[in-house]
């Protein structure tokens, strides 16, 4: 076993073994973390569960940052899944994030057959869901036309400007364009459809995911303004999908010092578990949060915050999560 191998296995052990004394650890859709024994058939891991700046956040020197700065165990990768396919060997990622490295180190080398990128969806153009596109580059892995899906805002946001444009020209990716609820096929037994949502669209237009194996669904939406801005009902997505990771980026309001989060919208968890309170048990157990900012509690085991949401039937996605679809 060669020494990365060895040390994804270690990093992932601790991961395990930290949420297993979590009190509702057999709530969680964990199936398996061992790399050496990873899934036969199609699965899905989290890659990341940090807002778009990481876990700790650049120049934070306040409380929610300043012991993950010393205990790099501590620390989390950028909002992002992977999905593993041992039939056709190849590798998908939902987003491109700034730790794009290591998290395709981990989907790629988590045993011992060849991956190869399959392919990459795109959900919007801020900082932590697109800039890792920049390692496909010829200063970094001068990939050949790797398949890259994307909205078209946001096919034309990478074709017109620089430096993105310069991988297009290059043909390091390759875009493929997307419509809201178009279905991409991979074999047999794996679809990825876009789901358009609400949110602030600078540069591109948003969306979720709906992922489908042969046996799982799994809904997947990072970043949204508000639900009630959605058309759709956000319930009725939960009960149609079997794991849903959600927005769970602030947990309450007044959680950001000195800025006004009216500017900056999401579903604050603390609304979120209000408007889920009318699902049965069963359906709140599939929500997972994900895409947490460094000031969000729950980060914090010791935070009372923290104390109460385990009591909860809701869980937090947890970097190193197997899932097989």
């Amino acid at each position: 076993m060669n020494f990365l191998k060895v040390s994804s296995c270690i990093y992932l052990f601790s991961l395990v073994f930290l949420f297993a004394c979590d009190n509702r650890a057999s709530l969680s859709p964990v199936v398996n973390n061992d790399l050496d024994s990873v899934p036969h058939g199609i699965h899905l891991i989290v890659l990341g569960i940090a807002q778009d700046a990481g876990y700790p956040q650049a120049n934070c020197r306040k409380s929610c940052c300043v012991e993950v700065w010393n205990e790099k165990t501590k620390r989390k990768m950028v909002s992002c899944l992977g999905v593993r396919d041992p039939n056709t060997k190849k590798v998908y990622l939902i987003d491109a994030t700034p730790d794009i490295k290591d998290q395709l180190q981990l989907l790629k080398n988590a045993d011992d057959k060849e991956y190869t990128l399959g392919g990459i969806f795109l959900t919007h153009a801020h900082i932590g869901h697109y800039t890792g596109l920049m390692q496909l580059g010829r200063e970094a892995m001068g990939a050949s036309k790797v398949p890259t899906y994307v909205m078209p805002r946001m096919e034309s946001y990478l074709t017109d400007n620089g430096p993105w444009s310069q991988l297009v020209n290059a043909e390091n990716i390759s875009l493929i364009s997307m419509q809201d609820r178009s279905v991409f096929h991979f074999g047999d037994s794996l679809s990825i459809m876009p789901i358009s949502v609400p949110h602030r669209d600078e540069y591109s237009e948003t969306v979720g995911y709906e992922i489908t194996g042969p046996n799982k669904k799994v809904l997947f939406i990072p970043d949204i303004d508000k639900w009630e801005k959605w058309s759709e009902d956000i319930n009725k997505w939960v009960t149609k999908v079997d794991y849903a990771f959600l927005d769970g980026t602030f947990y309450r309001n007044g959680e950001i010092w000195g800025r006004d989060m009216s500017q900056i919208p999401h579903p604050f968890i603390s609304e979120s578990m209000e408007r889920f309170e009318t699902l049965p048990n069963n359906e709140k157990q599939k929500i997972h949060f994900i895409h947490l900012n460094h000031t969000n509690p729950l980060l914090d085991s010791n935070s009372e915050e923290h104390k109460a949401f385990i009591q909860s039937d809701y869980n937090l996605a947890v970097e190193g999560q197997v899932l097989t679809l």
